[in-house]
């Protein structure tokens, strides 16, 4: 194997050995923390209580939250934590894997896509690019729908872009197409893919060198609708079979509604995460560091080759802008739905990115950056370390950390005097190997250091397992006003009242659940939700977690004469909000 000397870090390693050093990082890197720590709110609660509900009730298919249908998102996420609790047992790893495996394989669909459409090198660039990217790491050791939905999208224009700038490759379209549709039954924007048509097509009509151009018969362009319909009936169809067999009409409303009002409703109507129309130039000039500093140099690169009529160049490239312009559109964004949009962004940058790591000027920005950010990271540690600052104080006193805090603030200061040792010690010419001890650090001290000191608070553990010390084995519990996290760390079945439905209801039904046998039955129910009907003076105190203060109520805690139910929604609080 010849050897290829990496210019990055000044070492000299095979073309193999390159290769499995950047896949055992992304291990580690990706990996790290898996199975120290539950789901932590917004979403991961959710995905893994349906998820537990899937296994304890045998239904796959059409999912619930507690005791209602949740139609928010299709199941395919759900399934695969579900799938995974099986084969390991143990949710704090199962509910984390499809992230962890979607993280890879996109990093092994770029850097296969670098190597075919460039070399081997652009493709370990391009990959270890995107690997340090913030937003994509970050969500890869998340447990939300985004990455797996993104891995979906990034095999889909693998798939396309073998076929239109490597092809004819039949087999890799129908691939993509059929991730395209697996996209569809993950979240919905699957269908996204196919916007790559758009620039293909203004390449072969313009004529552009690099392009496919088949001569098979049409048939074969229309096996990828095939394909692409094949993947979404896999739920769809029996979905549809499901709700047809029943009788009761809250399937049918789950249908329309995850047909209808969850995909194009919400991206007509947009009613939450409002931003304003630059809301992603700042995504980008953010979440997307420390890529985006290569951008002063490759932007230029691009143009040059956009006049060269490079196909390799215009295709992700349009497809990138088509998918920034698409979600700029309808008012609600939020910073993952331009995810999808990261891989291929990396993988233009990557194939640049040897000559750009040669200039000076942008080892000097690489380096001003660990810089910046190991200061940041210093002074707010050092500062909260200390109660010196206001903002750390009340995180602190939020999540009710003990001892100020401590133990998480050793970890900021910690990265910050990892970042600028590295920074003195490895300079200009080192900038990129500064930037990937300060990134590891911090990853790394995440998962491992930070993880255990929030969970308990954060995923709140500790307040249901307080809770149930403080009923008994023997009692029944009862949750009003609840988030997914509570049932989900629940030490026993509980009874919930409903998620979506207003508080003042849920308590008048959990009032008389509970008076049917009083001495047995507890409630659990958030402080915002007493009304005006529950004597606080009554109410044992459990703990604060999420945010929030938790109480249990025996019968007696409810005024005589006094009905929940005549509260009006007025009364309410937001149930959902985090």
């Amino acid at each position: 194997m010849s050897q290829l000397p990496n210019t990055a870090f000044g070492w000299r390693l095979s073309q193999r050995q390159e290769l499995w050093l950047l896949a055992g990082v992304a291990i580690v890197i990706l990996g790290a923390g898996l199975g120290f720590r539950d789901p932590w709110p917004a979403d991961e609660p959710r995905f893994a209580l349906v998820a537990k509900q899937m296994i304890e009730s045998g239904n796959w298919l059409i999912p619930h939250r507690g005791s209602e249908l949740y139609s928010d998102k299709p199941p395919f996420f759900m399934a695969a934590q579900a799938f995974f609790y099986t084969v390991f047992g143990n949710w704090r790893v199962a509910f984390l894997l499809p992230s962890l495996l979607a993280g890879l394989g996109m990093l092994g669909l770029v850097y296969d896509l670098g190597r075919r459409l460039w070399n081997h090198r652009v493709g370990v660039y391009a990959a270890a690019a995107l690997l340090c990217t913030f937003q994509f790491v970050y969500q890869a050791k998340r447990a939300q729908i985004d990455p797996t939905v993104c891995f979906f999208l990034t095999l889909a224009n693998y798939g396309l872009l073998r076929h239109f700038l490597l092809g004819p490759d039949w087999r890799a379209f129908w691939l993509g197409c059929f991730a395209a549709g697996l996209g569809v039954i993950t979240k919905g924007v699957g269908v996204l893919a196919l916007l790559m048509f758009v620039p293909y097509l203004f390449a072969r009509l313009r004529d552009w060198p690099g392009v496919a151009r088949p001569e098979r018969s049409i048939g074969h362009w229309l096996l990828g609708i095939v394909a692409f319909v094949a993947a979404t009936a896999l739920w769809l169809g029996p979905m549809l079979y499901a709700v047809a067999s029943q009788s009761a009409p809250e399937y049918r409303a789950y249908m329309n509604d995850i047909l209808f009002h969850q995909t194009a409703g919400r991206y007509t109507e947009s009613w939450d995460h409002h931003q304003p129309p630059w809301y992603y130039l700042g995504v980008i000039a953010f979440a997307w560091l420390p890529l985006v500093l290569a951008l002063p140099w490759a932007l230029p690169r691009w143009r040059d080759a956009l006049r060269a009529r490079d196909a390799r160049v215009l295709l992700p490239l349009s497809w990138i802008v088509l998918i920034v312009l698409f979600f700029t559109f309808p008012k609600g964004k939020r910073d993952v739905y331009i995810m999808p949009a990261l891989p291929l962004l990396a993988l233009l940058i990557g194939a640049q990115l040897e000559a750009i790591a040669q200039r000076p000027g942008f080892r000097r920005l690489v380096l001003g950056f660990v810089a910046v950010l190991s200061a940041a990271f210093l002074i707010v540690g050092g500062l909260a370390w200390g109660g010196h600052l206001a903002a750390a104080n009340r995180l602190v006193e939020q999540r009710g950390l003990e001892a100020g805090g401590r133990q998480l603030w050793m970890f900021v200061t910690g990265v910050g005097v990892v970042g600028l040792v590295a920074v003195v010690t490895l300079r200009v010419r080192r900038s990129l190997a500064a930037l990937a001890a300060t990134l590891a650090a911090l990853w790394l001290g995440w998962s491992l250091w930070a993880y255990p000191v929030l969970n308990d608070s954060t995923s709140a553990v500790a307040v249901m397992r307080r809770a149930g010390e403080i009923i008994g084995k023997d009692a029944e519990l009862g949750l009003v006003a609840w988030k997914e996290q509570n049932l989900l760390h629940a030490d026993r079945p509980a009874k919930d009242f409903g998620f979506v439905k207003p508080w003042h209801q849920q308590l008048a039904e959990a009032q008389r659940w509970q008076a049917q046998a009083p001495q047995q039955r507890w409630l659990f129910v958030l402080r915002t939700a007493f009304g005006p009907c529950v004597d606080a003076d009554k109410a044992q105190y459990v703990g604060h977690a999420n945010r929030r203060e938790w109480y249990l109520l025996r019968a007696d805690a409810f005024r005589a004469g006094c009905d929940p139910a005549v509260q009006t929604d007025a009364d309410d609080g937001d149930a959902n909000a985090e």
